[in-house]
């Protein structure tokens, strides 16, 4: 079986996503040969009683247990730098990326996904007030202890990414070799604002996907792909910022090319992501195992030629 290109959010798991319903996505994702599982260390303080994270990485810990040789054959995808702390408000207060707060991050990830290894470990958001060289420094202990695998950089600026690839390199360090921003098929104005989206640098843009490209041993994963299920209903309005004639034209090129293949919008959406240049890892959260399905078939899915050409062109 071919692998699948698709990555399974779990960040409401536990939370809005009762632990139930999670276990039941979990196992139809894993029956259906899907291998990774996306979450982070704050996943979901805004929506836990508490304020604090963990709840997604509980859930997936106590299903692992209850799922004899699941992790054998999952891959697990965390994250740290955005857990908030105990005051202040966020994101002023977020434990960010210094070393020791790294160290306990990972030993609190580890103890509720009950595992004791991360296959991809990302730095969630960036963290300025810490020294590069900690930073990467410290993910690399961590994976010469063989706590990690991989290392990824999440909602950083391209330039800070290539700072830290290079701080690795000169010291024999392993550096990060996976990107993960916000991408989807309809894109905002360059520049406008987008009120759901606090994270300065969390999207993907040209100049990334050629550096991605460029880079055989860099690999681009894309949050938010559906936007929010606005491909396939329309009554859940996109930010201002994404009303723009490109999208108009890109909007019709995606209903056209869903209607010649007789597939859903959001299919053709994960079809275009994985079958690019650079091809791209979505991230899809879902409720529901129908949403998990359509989601599934549309990461296998191929575009044919003329119908890829159909979607670049039309912007």
């Amino acid at each position: 079986m071919a692998a699948i290109r698709l990555a399974l959010g779990t960040m409401h798991f536990g939370t809005t996503v009762p632990e139930a319903t999670a276990f039941d996505l979990l196992d139809r994702y894993l029956d259906a040969g899907g291998s990774w599982l996306d979450t982070a260390d704050c996943y979901s303080f805004w929506a836990d009683p508490t304020g604090h994270g963990g709840a997604s990485e509980t859930v997936i810990g106590r299903w692992l247990a209850r799922r004899p040789g699941a992790r054998e054959r999952v891959l697990l995808s965390t994250k740290v730098g955005a857990e908030p702390g105990d005051a202040g408000e966020w994101p002023a207060n977020r434990r960010g990326l210094a070393a020791r707060a790294v160290a306990e991050a990972v030993a609190g990830s580890l103890r509720r996904l009950g595992t004791d290894r991360i296959d991809l470990y990302w730095a969630h958001m960036e963290d300025r007030s810490v020294e590069l060289a900690e930073t990467v420094g410290a993910f690399a202990d961590l994976v010469a202890a063989g706590t990690v695998a991989r290392l990824g950089a999440s909602n950083h600026a391209l330039w800070r990414v290539e700072r830290a690839r290079n701080a690795a390199a000169r010291r024999g360090w392993p550096g990060y070799t996976a990107l993960q921003l916000r991408h989807s098929y309809l894109r905002p104005r360059p520049g406008a604002p987008v009120p759901d989206q606090g994270h300065r640098f969390g999207w993907v843009t040209e100049e990334t996907l050629d550096y991605v490209a460029s880079d055989p041993e860099l690999t681009l994963w894309a949050y938010t792909t559906l936007l929010g299920g606005h491909y396939t209903r329309p009554e859940r309005t996109l930010a201002e910022a994404y009303h723009h004639p490109g999208n108009d034209r890109r909007s019709a090129a995606l209903a056209r090319v869903a209607d010649e293949l007789g597939v859903s919008a959001n299919q053709v959406v994960l079809a275009w992501l994985t079958g690019g240049t650079p091809p791209i890892t979505p991230i899809v959260g879902v409720s529901r195992p129908e949403q998990l399905d359509e989601a599934l078939a549309g990461a296998a899915l191929g575009l044919p030629a003329e119908h890829r050409a159909l979607l670049d062109e039309a912007a």
